[in-house]
């Protein structure tokens, strides 16, 4: 249940991330911040759709992690992308508390995995 929410955030966050990019080359002809925000962005809802096929505890954890990295990557672009102007400190707090939020269940998932599988051992 909770990978389902989780998935669903993410799945929202990448079409805002989407729409955010596609607005900036647009507007600003700017494309090598959003390209690296556009795959990061996106990333993030890939792999906890691809936990959910893991061939294992450790496959599941790797791709939770995978995605919890370019949840990371993300809040840095858009960081940069908010500092240089592209973005309003509106939009970026808007975002960043998505992608924060996404981060931080990646982060409690991952180690309520962990420590199941510990403690199976």
């Amino acid at each position: 249940m909770a990978e389902s929410i989780m998935l669903e955030k993410a799945k929202d966050f990448a079409v805002e991330i989407v729409n955010l990019c596609r607005n900036i080359k647009e507007t600003y002809r700017e494309s090598v911040l959003t390209n690296q925000l556009l795959r990061s962005g996106t990333s993030i809802g890939a792999n906890i759709h691809e936990s959910k096929y893991a061939q294992g505890t450790a496959d599941f954890i790797s791709k939770m992690q995978i995605a919890l990295k370019e949840c990371y990557e993300s809040e840095y672009w858009l960081e940069l992308l908010n500092r240089t102007m592209y973005i309003s400190d509106e939009k970026y707090n808007t975002l960043r508390n998505q992608c924060g939020s996404i981060r931080r269940m990646l982060i409690s998932s991952i180690n309520t995995v962990k420590v199941n599988d510990a403690a199976k051992k």
